[in-house]
């Protein structure tokens, strides 16, 4: 109760602190301000004046002081006539706010209001709309909107560069990483963004300008593992079948065995070898390849190699032919033929891959974009 008496009583005085002060304005100050009277002041003034100067004699400005004194009392009389009433009508104003506002806006709280709520912090509020507002295309919106009026953030621009890769803009992303690269410090994390962004641009084709800035990742870091998985696949993807082999193997002996991209890597590699790909290990203390098995691949002639890659493709194509496969399977016997030169054989296996899915349009547009990516549909 004590606190909906001082919220009326304040709302109350600052109402009263604003409007009582208008509601004695020209209560006597509106003769004082009306132009005629102002005229007839002037003109008794400008009498005296005259008389000083001996102008006009003494009799003669009497008769006119009197003129003029009686028609200032005349106009002095209308003007306060002319202001009693709108001095009421303000008055009555007052009245009424002080009276209608606090009582409105006390029904109002009454209706929407809590005391007992928390405080609601700007920041606080500020931070939570953002949150709440539209995720992560928000987000990017306000970056590009920073961007649009700061366009040589480099910082700003290395944020986008993964972001846009993630919602699936790689020409964007592209050009993030650009100029990230070109406004800022290039570091091997930009170059290696950089290529990924050209290789899903190419669906996922490592060309040669993904290339270039795999291999100025790879110099600025020759460790990270991006640009070295990228580089590998071009290989393999090139047709350079020895080169891939030995980029492959040294991926993978560098694991600890829990990378999600190990998986991938011994599939490769085993496209390549005619290998079994080793089942990823639950522990981080997975082996990769023994020093023999490097060894023993590094002296195999590029013959038995092929070979070993064309037998493992053949037994691959006869089971799915006979028992069918995955969507991944069918992908990877497509690429198969690809790397080793079978293009009528990529193909056919394409369109295999899409008689067996025909009726899930999700496979059959993963089947026709790696067609794209591998030129089989040219």
């Amino acid at each position: 109760m004590v606190f909906w008496v001082l919220s009326v009583l304040l709302t109350a005085v600052a109402v009263f602190a604003v409007l009582w002060p208008m509601s004695r304005r020209n209560g006597h100050d509106g003769a004082e301000s009306d132009p005629d009277v102002a005229v007839y002041r002037d003109q008794l003034v400008e009498l005296d004046r005259d008389v000083d100067r001996g102008v006009i004699g003494a009799g003669e400005a009497e008769a006119a002081r009197t003129e003029v004194a009686r028609r200032l009392l005349r106009a002095s009389r209308a003007a306060r006539e002319a202001t009693t009433p709108s001095r009421i009508r303000r008055r009555a104003v007052v009245i009424v706010a002080l009276v209608a506002v606090p009582l409105v806006a006390a029904i109002i709280y009454a209706r929407l209001g809590d005391p007992s709520y928390p405080d609601q912090p700007r920041a606080a509020r500020l931070s939570a709309s953002s949150d709440d507002a539209q995720g992560l295309p928000a987000l990017v919106a306000k970056v590009e909107d920073h961007l649009a009026q700061d366009p040589d953030d480099a910082r700003g621009w290395a944020v986008l560069g993964p972001v846009y890769l993630r919602l699936g803009r790689p020409n964007d992303a592209v050009a993030a990483y650009e100029n990230a690269i070109r406004l800022g410090t290039a570091t091997a994390e930009l170059y290696a963004g950089l290529g990924e962004a050209v290789t899903q641009l190419n669906g996922g084709v490592v060309t040669d300008a993904a290339a270039a800035a795999f291999e100025q990742a790879r110099a600025l870091d020759p460790d990270a593992v991006k640009p070295r998985f990228f580089l590998a696949l071009g290989l393999s993807q090139a047709g350079r079948t020895q080169e891939a082999t030995e980029a492959w193997r040294a991926l993978i002996a560098s694991a600890d065995g829990a990378e999600p991209w190990l998986p991938i890597a011994r599939q490769q590699l085993a496209m390549l070898t005619g290998e079994e790909a080793q089942p990823a290990a639950p522990g981080p203390s997975a082996p990769g390849p023994s020093a023999a098995e490097v060894e023993a691949a590094a002296e195999m002639s590029d013959a038995d190699r092929r070979a070993m890659v064309e037998g493992m493709v053949s037994r691959l194509a006869t089971r799915l032919a006979e028992e069918g496969g995955s969507v991944d399977e069918w992908i990877r016997l497509m690429r198969a033929y690809q790397v080793i030169g079978q293009t009528d054989e990529a193909a056919q296996a394409a369109r295999s891959a899409k008689a067996a899915y025909s009726d899930q349009p999700e496979a059959q547009a993963r089947i026709e974009a790696t067609e794209r990516q591998l030129g089989l549909n040219q």
